[in-house]
């Protein structure tokens, strides 16, 4: 080998040893361009590429090594290529060439004579066919004898990926204990830095992505702040800090820290636009375009919505709430219908149901909201998480405030305020603070109502929700005369001169319900007709 390649394969090992897996990379790609790499180099090479994010040069390196493997015999060694490149090509939607791999893969292992490591990792895509199309038994018994096949030969990623399987399997089947004690050892490892940076990467996405799913907040704040530390520590390593900020994004959301979860939203996108991971690079877009929502920016918030959509996501529940938001809410209705009508997947429907319940609410829909309130809490009591808990009481609150029954909302939001403030989430507790008013004033009680809108507002004004000012402002419109959030809206209506069969149409009400409101709404405001009612409220700025 000429000496000036030599010279680069030292300073390419001595990059990649420190785990600068970018300048690696240039280095090993040099030395190649002068000499071809050797086998062992080219592996390097090959793991350089993949974690410094240039997926292209990966695939074809890999390629090289299962024909150079191939020649020299080393048929095992092969066949472990030939599954790496069909792993990576089912991660960014190639199936066809995927399975291709696959079969070379298998082709080679059955051809070895005796038990080989590489078997097992087959199983791996045959555990994700079992799971899309739920086969979750089959799913389970194939991740567990895969996690003994790692075990047997020794190899700690195989144990580490196989138990995080096998972990999400179990809590998409109800045991969610098991699967979350599954999820957490395979964490440990990757923590205590026994797994390759492939695999550890993988892992760590992997779990807080379930925790995710399943509301487990808490861990996935505890996973992505390790994660975090994991990536800072190799500034190269490309490939998972996308997803990284993505994740601390979701969770700078959850606990009030906007801007930063902005910034990071934007940084996520910058690196992932250009990336073969569309997932990621979408999610990254959905986020900013959920902090955009939140804020009252709407058309900025619609182009981020566009921009995931582009990606291949389906921009829900934020861009059915964007419509409601902007007062389309016969849209907003068809859209959250369609979207979870589709959804069959639990762990995905409790990212729907909720909005779905709001936007019915709004709609009128009071039934409907109902039926979905009580899906979210069956999920609920199985999976029996705290944050899933809560915002089950906060939908079933909402849905018993609709309803007129205060009193029984009010205790369900409470137990939902409770774990909020815990947790913490402001602007999720300052929601609840605002329906809890509500009931508050329904039970005759505006002191405390008062005190809950106050606590809510400075909230908001500190994060900057303005959508949620401008419903205070419409809340406080009516607090004087101790209207309710609907008797303001009837109000609204009356003043507009609709009749009450007309009122009813339009906010999904019968016509005893409209009755009744209308009578409440004379008593609070002390007058005798629908007519002194209008002129009240034009004066007094009520609506």
């Amino acid at each position: 080998m000429p000496g000036d390649a030599t010279e680069k394969i030292f300073e390419a090992r001595s990059a990649y040893d420190r785990r600068d897996w970018d300048d690696a990379f240039h280095l090993f790609e040099e030395a190649d361009r002068i000499s071809a790499l050797d086998l062992a180099e080219l592996e390097r090479f090959g793991h350089a590429a993949a974690l410094s994010g240039h997926d292209v040069v990966m695939l074809s390196i890999l390629e090289r090594l299962y024909r150079g493997q191939s020649e020299c015999g080393m048929y095992e060694e092969a066949a472990r290529s030939a599954f790496w490149a069909g792993f990576r090509l089912v991660s960014i939607g190639e199936a066809g060439q995927a399975n291709a791999w696959f079969q070379r893969a298998r082709g080679l292992v059955e051809g070895l004579g005796s038990a080989s490591v590489v078997e097992a990792y087959l199983m791996l895509p045959a555990i994700h066919r079992h799971r899309a199309l739920g086969n979750l038994e089959d799913a389970i018994e194939l991740a567990t004898e895969t996690i003994a096949s790692g075990q047997r030969f020794g190899d700690r990623d195989l144990v580490a990926f196989s138990r995080n399987m096998l972990g999400g399997l179990l809590i998409r089947a109800g045991d969610v204990e098991k699967g979350i004690a599954l999820l957490d050892e395979a964490m440990l490892s990757a923590i205590g830095g026994d797994l390759s940076p492939m695999i550890t990467g993988l892992v760590y996405c992997s779990v807080i992505e379930t925790c995710c799913k399943i509301h487990a907040m808490d861990r996935a704040h505890e996973w992505t702040t390790a994660l975090v530390k994991w990536c800072d520590s190799q500034p190269q390593l490309y490939t998972f800090i996308g997803r990284c900020m993505v994740h601390r994004a979701e969770i700078s959301q959850l606990r009030g820290d906007w801007s930063d979860a902005e910034d990071e939203a934007r940084e996520a996108y910058r690196h992932l636009a250009d990336s073969v991971d569309r997932d990621s690079a979408a999610a990254a877009k959905y986020q900013e375009g959920e902090i955009q929502r939140l804020r009252g920016n709407y058309a900025e918030a619609e182009e981020c919505y566009r921009q995931a959509s582009g990606y291949g996501m389906e921009p829900q529940p934020g861009s059915a709430l964007l419509r409601l938001a902007q007062g389309q809410k016969r849209q907003a209705a068809q859209t959250i219908r369609r979207v979870l009508d589709e959804q069959t997947d639990r762990f995905n429907r409790t990212r729907l149901l909720p909005a779905f319940v709001e936007i019915m609410l709004e709609n009128g829909d009071v039934d409907e909201a109902t039926r979905a309130a009580d899906e979210l809490a069956d999920i609920s009591d199985t999976f029996r998480t705290d944050v899933l808990a809560a915002i089950a009481c906060q939908c079933r609150g909402q849905v018993l405030l609709a309803r007129h029954e205060p009193s029984l909302a009010l205790a369900e939001l409470r137990r939902s305020l409770e774990v909020w403030q815990h947790l913490p989430a402001p602007y999720l507790a300052c929601r609840i603070r605002v329906l809890i008013a509500e009931c508050c004033r329904e039970l005759d009680d505006p002191a405390s109502a008062a005190l809950e809108l106050e606590h809510a507002r400075k909230c908001f004004e500190d994060m900057g929700a303005v959508p949620d000012l401008s419903g205070l402002d419409d809340v406080d419109s009516g607090a004087a005369h101790g209207l309710t959030k609907r008797e303001s809206e009837v109000l609204r209506l009356i003043v507009d001169g609709v009749t009450n069969k007309r009122i009813g149409q339009l906010l999904g009400l019968s016509p005893r319900t409209v009755d009744r409101h209308v009578g409440n709404i004379l008593n609070k405001l002390g007058v005798s007709s629908r007519t002194e009612a209008a002129t009240l409220a034009v004066r007094e700025q009520l609506v």
